[in-house]
């Protein structure tokens, strides 16, 4: 590769990616391990000042360009740098590198030569939202063709690459178009130089054609001019070819007669979408991506089907089932179920308690327990128990009972009645004192405080 140009200070150029006649994109490197491809217009600035007529167009251009990053979209790529080479003084767009195969290449052996259904709605969603967002910002891309869209192997997402025509002045895309461009993906009105928003829309509907048929509706043979005239006529006046005729021809072999079949399904709407984007005036088509992409949201939802796919007639057949819409109604399905489970777990509550079956089994085992306990301690005790209370009784509850032919007795300092006399006398007689003398106490009631004759002696 071709590294015999520095393209400017602080950007190391890493050889062409590819070339044409619109401009060629280089590799790029910035200092550390950040990588960027390099769009290079093909007519050179002679005076880098507003008094150039190229450099004017350029620049504003440019301005345009740098509005499609203030708001990141995964689906466009993203544009860092811009300017005039050192050496050349061509001027150069610096946008971000994005790693992956474009369209044209997975249309290549060894992939397949059309693209699923489902892979080509992915396309279809992705590419609206990138010219969406750049015809929101008043921004043309003006090359939108199978080789200008990405694959991101990191995001899964299709990128829109290289904004080269946009940054180019109306005389300049006349001369490039005429010589060198991809005349395969061109709207009409690009013959004469021209630029639309539906320009991008036809280009877009070249991209999903190619998708399911496997080829462009107008085939460019070689690079010899009367080949390229013929495309351009085919543009201009021939009628799109039955895209389900050449996507059945093209079918893989490898595919089975199940999968062949279900292919071959494609939504009316799909269908619809496309036969209005490579309308011949642009007045026919959609009016800009904004317009497509919404087309797309709503004919995807509100799509039922009719008719029979594959029919094999010239204005082609329409799917008997819209893949989105079936998806739509499956989530629509999985929603409402979710949502009346959703009630019946939040109903109101009635003061019942629910337990799982383990904790209910753990509590009854427990009530059992306890009963089985309480029941012993009540039922079964032990024989020593009676005996152990009957000696308590006796030795808490005194006996009040008078015994048989026995008296309690008081001092007193008199004999009693029977003169009778128990004191050791000769002790107060030595002593001239007063000998005490003891006196029955009648006992006209029970007295449990009269202590007996027996606890007398003893005390």
């Amino acid at each position: 590769m071709s590294k015999v140009f520095t393209i400017t200070e602080g950007l190391e150029n890493m050889g062409a990616l590819r070339t044409g006649g619109q401009g060629s994109v280089y590799k790029g490197r910035r200092f550390g391990p950040i990588i960027s491809a390099v769009k290079l217009l093909p007519t050179p600035v002679h005076m880098e000042n507003t008094e150039d007529k190229n450099f004017r167009s350029f620049q504003n251009e440019v301005e345009k360009l740098k509005k499609v990053n203030e708001e990141p979209n995964p689906n466009v790529v993203k544009i860092l740098n811009s300017g005039i080479t050192e050496s050349g003084s061509f001027p150069f767009i610096e946008m971000e590198y994005i790693e992956g195969p474009d369209l044209e290449e997975l249309l290549k052996e060894p992939h397949d030569q059309i693209f699923s259904i489902k892979e080509v709605i992915k396309v279809a969603d992705h590419l609206a939202n990138a010219l969406a967002h750049c015809h929101k910002l008043s921004v043309k891309h003006g090359d939108i063709k199978s080789n200008n869209v990405k694959f991101n192997i990191h995001t899964g997402n299709y990128v829109l690459l290289d904004f080269g025509l946009s940054a180019m002045s109306d005389e300049q895309r006349r001369t490039s178009i005429r010589h060198a461009g991809a005349i395969e993906f061109m709207a009409p009105e690009q013959s004469e130089g021209q630029m639309l928003f539906e320009t991008d829309i036809y280009s877009y509907g070249v991209i999903l054609y190619e998708l399911l048929a496997g080829q462009v509706p107008f085939l460019l043979t070689d690079n010899g001019q009367k080949s390229r005239n013929e495309v351009l006529v085919g543009h201009l006046e021939l009628a799109v070819p039955d895209i389900l005729k050449l996507r059945k021809h093209n079918q893989p072999e490898s595919w089975n007669e199940a999968k062949r079949q279900h292919e071959m399904q494609v939504p009316g709407w799909l269908l619809n979408v496309i036969s209005r984007c490579l309308e011949k005036l642009p007045q026919n088509r959609y009016a800009d991506g904004l317009k497509l992409q919404e087309a797309i949201v709503q004919s995807s939802i509100a799509e039922t089907g009719s008719g029979s796919a594959g029919s094999g007639t010239s204005t082609g057949g329409y799917a008997d089932t819209s893949l989105l819409q079936m998806e739509n109604e499956r989530l629509q399905t999985l929603l409402l179920n979710y949502q009346e489970n959703e009630g019946k777990t939040k109903e109101p509550d009635t003061g019942v308690v629910v337990i799982s079956k383990p904790v209910f089994f753990v509590l009854v085992m427990s009530v059992v327990l306890m009963t089985a306990f309480l029941s012993y301690f009540l039922v079964f005790r032990t024989p020593e128990e009676p005996l152990r209370r009957s000696r308590a009784d006796q030795i808490v509850k005194p006996d009040t009972t008078e015994k048989a032919g026995r008296k309690g007795y008081a001092w007193d300092k008199k004999k009693d009645s029977s003169g009778t006399d128990t004191i050791d006398r000769g002790y107060y007689e030595g002593e001239n004192r007063e000998v005490p003398q003891l006196k029955p106490v009648p006992q006209t009631q029970p007295d449990t405080t009269v202590m007996d004759l027996d606890t007398t002696v003893n005390f």
